[in-house]
């Protein structure tokens, strides 16, 4: 699988719609300062999921979108699409039978996002997870840009057992491992609280019952109170209405 092509609109410097073609595995982009060439890799490593201003030479991720020159408008809107071959069948799964494969990203200066997988709207989750252990990334080793050498001779021990595992292919491996930990860990936390709740949920019921335990025998010592007055006035009735009676 490689790049084959890739179209550009409104893409820091790329503000009409470009596309540039990669003929070959290796391709080398070359040209005088300020031509664009940084961009190119930067609309990469954009529409592979970084989302870092930062890794792409800015201070906000608005900053992708072309802002305007001395003879252009800004723009309100950035787009990339990468067109992938994979006529080898590198990429498994359900993309397997498809010979090319493209992701789109695009970006409004409201801040909104999105991705689509081969024109269909998807997550950034998927399109980072679909090329994980390929090499291909928004960090990956298959973009040589400038500095990119000497940060691999000069890579601390973590790093460049990152970019192993990344071409043994096991990253995705490990990824998916860390993400079946982390929802374990969550429901471990879940677990946790509903047993506080439940617990809580007793508490309340043993409480609830007490006082209905207490109403009852209150209801019950309030019938009899009433019982019994009435059973005293109406002795004392009788007695008043005896004493008015005419004796024979």
């Amino acid at each position: 699988m490689r790049l084959s092509r890739i179209k550009l609109a409104g893409f820091k410097s790329f503000v009409d719609p470009t596309t540039v073609h990669f003929p070959s595995n290796l391709v080398g982009v070359v040209g005088p300062n300020g031509c664009g060439k940084s961009n190119v890799i930067d609309a990469i490593r954009w529409v592979m999921g970084e989302t870092s201003a930062r890794h792409l030479r800015g201070d906000s991720m608005e900053d992708v979108i072309f802002n305007g020159s001395s003879s252009r408008k800004p723009v309100g809107s950035a787009a990339i699409e990468l067109y992938f071959d994979n006529s080898d069948g590198t990429l498994g799964g359900q993309y397997a039978s498809y010979a090319e494969i493209s992701i789109r990203r695009t970006v409004s200066r409201d801040g909104t996002s999105q991705y689509f997988l081969n024109n269909t709207r998807c997550r950034r989750k998927d399109i980072t997870g679909l090329f994980m252990g390929t090499g291909l990334g928004p960090r990956s080793y298959a973009i040589i840009e400038q500095g990119m050498v000497s940060r691999l001779v000069d890579a601390k021990p973590e790093e460049m057992r990152s970019y192993i595992e990344e071409a043994a292919g096991i990253s995705k491996y490990k990824e998916r491992r860390r993400e079946t930990e982390t929802r374990m860990h969550n429901t471990r936390e879940n677990l946790a609280r509903l047993a506080d709740l439940r617990d809580e949920v007793e508490k309340q019921i043993k409480h609830l019952q007490r006082q209905a335990q207490v109403a009852e025998s209150t209801g019950r010592s309030s019938s009899r109170n009433g019982s019994l007055k009435r059973s005293s006035w109406l002795s004392g009735w009788r007695k008043s209405m005896a004493g008015w009676l005419p004796s024979v």
